[in-house]
């Protein structure tokens, strides 16, 4: 298993991860907000179980290798190489942490590439403790989510001689903005979105400074203020730091570059004039400020600041476009000579296709299913129109403000699916057709532009309906919904937009749910999890799929906290899921790894779950089935009073 962690910088609020941590003894203190992002550099690694030992091999940036090293799963060793400092001490520390609270045996960590800059504030040691704690959650499945991760990643790099800050583990949430809000012991974490990609530049400024001498100045000011100094440093990382990066969390959603640029330097100059005097011999920063102010940069730049614990040590620029990053690039290595490092935040990706699997044969429906495909069966819509199945699964999609619709067919099922959607009735049977319905079949050749099809040469299982139609999907994530279900929402929001917007929030792979009896589940994909804070058990952070599972097993295994006895929570029949189940699904098509003789697709849900997380979301609305005689019966009856 590959896995990859990127560094972390703190675009805007340095400090304020332990000022805020003071309102423990007094409460006057603001809360400190701060906006992390992963950097695009990081360190890589190949993982896999050891049977009872840490083995561990490592390439620095300069290309030097180092190791095999081996440390025993033991306590009391990982805790004493973790308290001699240094590189393997890190991994040391979060293992010592993991064997106390699981029962786990060991890893083989080679991390075979770093290409960030170490001890330049981008949180180097941080970024191996979480991926050491990543690693054993998904060798081990130990059900963490990215916050368990982040968390275990901290406890243990606090056993060894580091000295970080609850910050600087936000490296775990990866190249995804993140506020991070600092309330005594307590810390919360907001994950946002960026509306348009975001150019910055990284700068090295090949300078020295005294991290532990400015965190020990600037302490001095906390908890209580005993002068004008101070009280200036705590208003900076307070009531000043507060209102920055709030209003710089508007920018970044708005995709207002010049708007973020402009704060960013607003903060480096009210950082100037509030820390500085606290700790002058460092604070004073006459390389990082020299950098901040050269006239050549002014072009190509909405702004710029220090990082970390600022000083002299690393500087970050907001660059006007893509280009002009380049730009910055050459003016400083070429005339400063300074290193630099490209971090881009993309826009999240919108969620823009949907697949409905469509090529299955409706073996309990037949021998209706022998004259018509199941996706085809009339249902009336409570306008009162009569409209094939697939016909409402398509329109949802696309009032979801989807671009294009993939429909998965068999070879000689494709004619009657592209008649339906891109063929207009006989001019004698439209001129028949009352105006309503010579409207609608208008409509529904604008609705067939967008829909496509891809053919399933064989009825393998839904996980190979779905790889099918990789090639028309491409690396984008898409909304899956299953062709023998309808859905009708219970409220202003479409059963698939409320799934879109839970995506467009978390850029996590969501799966609607439904409470489901126990009765039924074995007809039914289920799951388990814990309820996200502050969720109201609508937001499901989901830590096992089970497809039609046994009574027996979900008693022992899929109860989810808050639910009735005898009650669980199955999937809705819609999905939005991450490009990177097409490689699970190959996998197993390529070694022909088959459950009750089909490739299964939620065994790859599973394992998307595992390497990338996966949510469940509670949606508000009905989901009707039209797999069996007495669901279709159900669905006539119910759909049209619905």
């Amino acid at each position: 298993m590959k896995i990859f962690v990127p560094g972390r910088i703190c675009l805007l609020g340095e400090h304020s991860d332990w000022a805020g941590g003071y309102r423990r003894t007094n409460a006057d203190i603001e809360k400190g907000y701060a906006i992390i992002a992963g950097t695009n550099q990081g360190i890589y690694a190949d993982v896999q179980p050891h049977p009872n030992a840490l083995v561990l091999s490592s390439t620095t940036p300069d290309g030097e290798r180092r190791g095999p090293y081996e440390i025993p799963m033991e306590a009391s060793a990982l805790m004493a190489e973790a308290e001699k400092g240094g590189f393997w001490s890190y991994i040391a520390g979060v293992a010592y942490q993991v064997l106390t609270h699981y029962h786990v045996r060991g890893l083989v960590i080679d991390n075979y590439k770093t290409d960030m800059p170490v001890k330049k504030g981008l949180s180097s040691s941080a970024a191996i403790c979480v991926l050491t704690a990543r690693a054993f959650n998904r060798v081990y499945d130990l059900k963490m989510t990215v916050r368990g991760e982040m968390e275990m990643a901290y406890q243990g790099e606090i056993v060894t001689p580091s000295r970080c800050g609850r910050m600087d583990q936000g490296c775990a949430f990866g190249n995804r903005p993140v506020l991070m809000t600092f309330d005594g012991d307590r810390l919360d974490t907001t994950e946002l979105q960026v509306k348009n990609d975001l150019h910055f530049v990284i700068v090295d400024l090949h300078a020295r400074k005294d991290t532990r001498k400015i965190l020990a100045d600037l302490n001095r000011c906390y908890p209580f203020a005993r002068n004008e100094v101070e009280q200036g440093v705590q208003n900076l990382l307070g009531p000043i730091n507060h209102r920055v990066t709030h209003e710089a969390i508007d920018a970044l959603q708005a995709g207002d570059a010049e708007q973020l640029g402009a704060l960013m330097s607003e903060a480096q100059g009210y950082f100037n004039q509030y820390a500085a005097p606290a700790c002058p011999e460092e604070l004073t920063a006459p390389v990082l400020n020299r950098v901040l102010q050269y006239e050549p940069l002014k072009p190509y730049i909405w702004g710029g600041k220090g990082v970390g614990s600022q000083g002299d040590g690393t500087a970050q620029f907001l660059a006007r476009s893509e280009a002009d990053q380049q730009r910055i690039i050459e003016v400083i290595e070429h005339d400063l000579q300074m290193s630099c490092l490209k971090l881009t935040l993309y826009a999240g990706a919108k969620v823009r296709k949907a697949v409905i699997p469509a090529a299955g044969f409706g073996t309990r429906l037949f021998p209706a299913s022998k004259a018509t495909k199941k996706e085809l069966f009339p249902v009336v819509d409570r306008d009162g129109i009569a409209k094939p199945a697939i016909l409402l699964i398509v329109e949802e999609a696309l009032q979801a403000g989807l671009d294009e619709v993939i429909i998965v067919v068999q070879e000689h099922d494709l004619p009657a699916f592209e008649a339906f959607f891109n063929t207009q009735v006989s001019i004698e049977n439209f001129n028949k057709l009352p105006q309503n319905f010579q409207d609608y079949a208008a409509r529904l050749l604008e609705m067939g532009q967008k829909v496509r099809f891809a053919i399933q040469p064989m009825q393998e299982g839904l996980g190979h309906a779905v790889y099918s139609a990789r090639s028309l999907v491409g690396n984008e994530p898409f909304l899956l919904m299953l062709g023998d279900h309808i859905y009708r929402s219970d409220s202003d929001r479409s059963c698939a937009q409320q799934l879109v917007d839970a995506y467009n929030q978390h850029s996590t792979s969501v799966v609607g749910l439904r409470q489901t009896a126990e009765a039924q589940i074995g007809n039914f994909g289920t799951v388990t999890g814990f309820w996200d804070d502050g969720a109201d058990m609508r937001l499901l952070h989901i830590t096992e799929f089970v497809e039609k599972p046994t009574a027996e097993y979900a008693r022992g295994n899929l109860h989810v906290p808050g639910m009735p006895d005898g009650e669980y929570l199955t999937v809705f029949g819609q999905y939005i899921v991450k490009p990177q189940v097409f490689d699970y699904l190959e996998e197993h098509i390529e070694n022909n790894v088959r459950e009750r003789g089909e490739f299964q697709l939620t065994s790859a849900l599973d394992r998307l779950r595992k390497e990338e997380g996966f949510l469940g979301l509670m949606i508000d609305g009905r989901r009707y089935d039209l797999g069996l005689p007495d669901y279709y019966l159900d669905t006539l009856n119910a759909y049209r009073q619905g």
